[in-house]
C-alpha cells in the first residue's frame, strides 16, 4: 500500500508541474496577444500564440469528458486511443516550453 500512496503522491507533483507550465504558456500568450493590439508580432511569437491556442482547445473537450458521470474513469481510455487531446504540457514527451 505504500508504493501506491507514494505512485499517486508522484503523479500528483508531476500534473501539478504540468499545470504550473500550462498556465505560464497561457500568461506568455495573453502578453504577446496585449503585444499584438498595439504592435506586430513576429514569427516566433506566432507561432507562440498559436500553439497556446490549439492547446486551450484540446484542454476544453478533455475537461468536458472529465465532467461526465464516470468521465474519470473515462478519460484515461480516451487518452489512450486519442494521445493529442491533451495539451502539450500535459503530454508525456512535452514539445518545447514555450517560456
Amino acid at each position: 500500500m505504500a508504493t501506491t500512496v507514494e505512485e499517486i503522491r508522484q503523479l500528483l507533483q508531476k500534473n501539478k508541474k504540468r499545470l504550473d507550465q500550462e498556465l505560464r504558456q497561457s500568461k506568455e500568450a495573453v502578453r504577446l496577444i496585449k503585444k499584438a493590439t498595439h504592435s506586430s508580432l513576429n514569427a516566433e511569437e506566432k507561432e507562440k500564440i498559436k500553439i497556446q491556442l490549439l492547446d486551450i482547445c484540446k484542454a476544453i473537450p478533455a475537461l468536458a469528458v472529465f465532467l461526465l458521470p464516470g468521465g474519470a474513469l473515462l478519460l484515461p481510455l480516451l487518452i489512450k486511443l486519442i494521445p493529442d487531446i491533451l495539451p502539450s504540457a500535459f503530454q508525456d514527451e512535452p514539445r518545447e516550453d514555450l517560456s
